[in-house]
C-alpha cells in the first residue's frame, strides 16, 4: 500500500488529499486569502484522521510550488520539506502548470490565474505574465482546489522514484521588497 499526502496553499485556498494506492481517500480544501500558515497543519492531521493514518505510515508528500501567490508558496513549500526531512521521506514538488495540465482539454494553453485579470503561461523563455485579451485560442487556468490537490499528489505519486532534491518555489517575477534605505544602526561598543 502507498500513501501519498498532497497539499497546496498558492492561491486564496488551503487543499489537501491522501492517496491510497492512487486513489484519492480523503480530500479537504477551504477558501481562505490569507490563514494558510495557522490552518495548513490542523488540515493535513484532518486528512490523515479521516482514514486512520499517522504521519509514519505516508511513503511521500506532494506540493504544490506555484507560480501564485509569494507567501502561500512558501508555506507550502517549507511545510513539505520539513515533514519530509522529519519523516525522512520524499517531498516533490509540482508546478501548477503541470498540474493544470492532466485537466486541460486538447487544444487549450495550460496557465495560472494572476492578479488584475491576468495569466501566468510557461514559455521556453520562462514564465510569462499576460493579460487574458493577449492570449490568443483556449486557455486552461480557472481549475477547482480539489482537482488540482489531487493532480499534484498524482504526479507526486509518478514521480517519487526520480525524485532527487527538495521541492522548491517557482516564482514568476521576483519579490516586490527591497532593502530598507536607512542607514544601519551604528553600534557601539561597551
Amino acid at each position: 500500500m502507498t500513501l501519498i499526502l498532497g497539499f497546496d496553499t498558492s492561491g486564496p485556498y488551503c487543499a489537501a488529499t491522501l492517496l491510497r494506492d492512487g486513489e484519492a481517500v480523503a480530500l479537504r480544501h477551504e477558501a481562505m486569502k490569507k490563514g494558510q500558515a495557522e490552518r495548513l497543519m490542523p488540515l493535513l492531521e484532518e486528512v490523515l484522521n479521516e482514514v486512520g493514518i499517522i504521519w509514519r505510515d505516508l511513503d511521500a508528500i506532494g506540493v504544490g510550488t506555484g507560480p501564485g501567490n509569494f507567501t502561500g508558496i512558501r508555506i507550502a513549500v517549507s511545510a513539505a520539506r520539513g515533514l519530509a526531512l522529519g519523516l525522512d521521506i520524499p517531498a516533490v514538488g509540482v508546478d501548477g502548470f503541470d498540474a493544470r495540465a492532466l485537466s486541460a482539454p486538447p487544444a487549450h494553453q495550460v496557465a495560472i490565474p494572476a492578479p488584475r485579470d491576468q495569466l501566468y503561461l510557461r514559455t521556453e523563455a520562462g514564465i510569462a505574465l499576460l493579460a487574458r485579451s493577449e492570449i490568443d485560442g483556449p486557455v486552461h487556468a480557472e481549475v477547482d482546489p480539489a482537482d488540482l490537490v489531487r493532480a499534484i499528489a498524482r504526479l507526486a505519486a509518478e514521480r517519487r522514484a526520480e525524485t532527487t532534491t527538495p521541492p522548491a518555489p517557482v516564482y514568476a517575477r521576483p519579490a516586490d521588497a527591497a532593502p530598507a534605505s536607512d542607514p544601519p544602526p551604528r553600534i557601539l561598543d561597551a
